[in-house]
């Protein structure tokens, strides 16, 4: 689906409630449709792995499913597969052409282990879903969740990396989601609000509202993340049984006045500095819309906060 910044903007103006009420039964047909899919997979397999880019929304999403499946007698748990991330060896571990340690490589995970979860699930027999202290770059060796699925119960694996082939060709009757913003939005000179922006914006935001960092910090990691979403993500879309859009189509109205003083700040030789050279005339263009309007289960909530999801 593509927008038009005319009609987004005439819609704030005219009638705001009207356009969120509009994009948020569109985002929530489509959870609909996922749990869909999931329920009737359950026979074949309890597992779902949720994948998608940074910025892509996948908690929220992943929240929002398990709300649909309760809704129909399914029990669901998610478990972030960071988890499973093994303690970091600075001798041994992945690093980016620049020879930083690559927090995008699959490589990162114990795939192993995951996959050892996966079939134990699948077979009714418990698991325990390890801990990962971020802080400290490893794994705990006392904290863990124990997880044995019930009868009409699945487990939602979300993580960048879950459609990579080292886990979907081990488990290929696992229900495959993939989540991203994909739609477009359109303006009279014939620029366009592409999908990577939106990405780029909603995490600009998050990341100075949940973790302290100014879009300096932010736009530092984003040439990172986009190659790694390139070479670890973007080639095991096809695997995913549903492609499900983020995308809604008020959202930079709301997220605009919070991200352009974020971004107007950097100067002129910054990394990343010419993206954000190309997104700040556009994002001007927004009519602004309060963020009183967006609703408490929105996916909106996982990058301005005021929701009623963890994160």
């Amino acid at each position: 689906m593509n927008y038009r910044i005319e009609e987004i903007n005439d819609l704030v103006k005219r009638d705001p409630q009207k356009l969120v009420d509009n994009a948020d039964a569109d985002y929530a047909a489509r959870i609909v449709h996922a749990a869909d899919m999931i329920s009737e997979n359950m026979s074949k397999c309890p597992v779902v792995l949720l994948s998608g880019p940074s910025g892509a929304g996948k908690t929220t999403t992943a929240r929002r499913i398990e709300t649909e499946l309760e809704r129909r007698g399914i029990n669901s748990h998610t478990i972030s597969m960071d988890n499973y991330f093994k303690t970091l060896d600075l001798r041994t571990c992945p690093r980016t052409p620049e020879g930083e340690v690559d927090y995008e490589s699959p490589n990162l995970l114990d795939m192993e282990l995951l996959n050892e979860h996966f079939d134990a699930l699948s077979r009714g027999e418990e698991i325990h879903v390890p801990y990962f202290m971020f802080a400290r770059q490893k794994r705990s060796a006392s904290q863990f969740t124990s997880l044995c699925l019930q009868k009409n119960e699945v487990a939602i694996f979300e993580g960048i990396h879950a459609l990579n082939d080292a886990i979907t060709d081990k488990n290929p009757g696992a229900f495959k989601l993939y989540i991203s913003a994909v739609s477009e939005t359109t303006f009279p000179d014939g620029a366009v609000m592409r999908p990577e922006w939106t990405r780029l914006v909603r995490r600009v935001v998050r990341d100075n509202n949940f973790r302290g960092a100014d879009a300096e910090y932010t736009l530092s990691l984003w040439a990172n993340v986009m190659r790694g979403e390139s070479e670890h993500i973007t080639p095991f879309i096809g695997k995913a049984n549903l492609r499900l859009d983020s995308s809604l189509e008020y959202e930079m109205a709301v997220l605009a006045p919070h991200a352009l003083p974020l971004l107007q700040e950097l100067t002129r030789g910054k990394r990343g500095f010419e993206e954000v050279e190309q997104i700040i005339p556009l994002l001007r263009q927004y009519e602004p819309l309060s963020s009183s309007y967006v609703k408490p289960d929105s996916l909106l909530c996982e990058f301005i906060g005021g929701g009623i999801y963890e994160y």
